[in-house]
């Protein structure tokens, strides 16, 4: 954490930080999603803290959270909700399902069937969902925290490109350091939430928080700027040209996560170095196989990217 880190940020990543036990990165880039108005897509191993870093994510910012557990057998009424007949009044209620929350955590999003993995796609994108032809709007803000595990685990379903798009990172928990797991074997507490004092609890609340993820965009971005982000975006178009390289909406995603990297460390100015930070998580997704194995082989490839284009300030 910055010095120059905004008061009002800094006890939700120092909750995050140490849900996340010594993976700094991958916690300031959780935080960074959710200012930027971005979902995040864990990908790891069981038990390498995926849910406790998501469900730190809302307490500590004071956000409605829910959890979904995702099984074969889940159906799209099952996350948006459905609408019952009420006898008594003569008239069917609308029961909303957990998607109507601020912080959703889909957990092991690849164990349910392709069908009601879309039936998130149209709240991802648009903060909104159609149940019987009526649209509704989510929770502001809405972010969506999905996990899962290997493809080659038992019941397990690769996510269909459209589902990786809408996601602004694809983040892996990793190893932790030995000392860092050496201590977390003698944790009673270890995966649960990081306990929050009345002092620090909540953070924010939605409003706040909205204020905090508007903050976090007024960062200036120059013209050579510009310009480099939309070389990277050229470059990954040649480079991996079977994949189509990265979209416009890629663009976009990356230059509100560098503003937001660049706000966390209290700058007025994004510079090449914030682009950097959130370029590969940002990108990598969308540029290789949805399938867990290649992305890991392809990373390096992802990474060249950044040595390829220069930036003239």
């Amino acid at each position: 954490m910055s010095d120059r880190t905004p008061l009002a940020i800094r006890p939700a990543l120092t909750h995050l930080t140490q849900a996340a036990a010594g993976r700094d990165r991958v916690a300031r880039l959780v935080l960074c999603a959710a200012l930027a108005g971005g979902h995040v897509l864990l990908d790891d191993l069981p038990g390498t803290g995926k849910t406790t870093l998501a469900k730190t994510l809302g307490d500590s910012l004071g956000l409605a959270f829910r959890r979904l557990q995702c099984t074969s057998d889940l159906l799209p009424s099952d996350i948006v909700g459905v609408n019952v007949y009420q006898r008594d009044e003569g008239r069917f209620a609308f029961h909303p399902g957990p998607i109507f929350t601020n912080v959703l955590l889909c957990d092991e999003l690849n164990r349910c069937p392709p069908r009601t993995q879309s039936a998130l796609l149209e709240g991802m994108a648009e903060q909104q969902v159609t149940v019987d032809g009526q649209t509704l709007p989510l929770p502001t803000p809405f972010l969506v925290i999905a996990t899962q595990n290997p493809v080659d685990g038992q019941s397990t379903l690769a996510l269909p490109d459209a589902q990786w798009d809408r996601f602004m990172f694809h983040l892996t928990m990793g190893r932790l350091a030995p000392a860092a797991e050496k201590a977390l074997l003698v944790q009673p507490n270890w995966g649960r939430p990081v306990a929050l004092t009345p002092a620090d609890r909540p953070v924010a609340d939605p409003v706040a928080f909205a204020a905090l993820a508007a903050h976090s965009q007024t960062p200036q971005v120059q013209p050579p700027l510009v310009d480099y982000v939309f070389g990277l975006i050229e470059a990954s178009r040649l480079a991996f040209a079977e994949r189509g390289g990265l979209s416009t909406r890629a663009g976009q995603a990356i230059m509100r996560a560098a503003r937001a990297w660049a706000w966390l460390d209290g700058r007025p100015h994004v510079t090449p170095e914030d682009v950097q930070a959130v370029f590969v998580p940002a990108a990598i997704h969308r540029l290789v196989s949805s399938d867990q194995l290649q992305v890991a082989a392809e990373r390096e490839r992802v990474e060249a990217l950044l040595t390829q284009v220069q930036v003239t300030l």
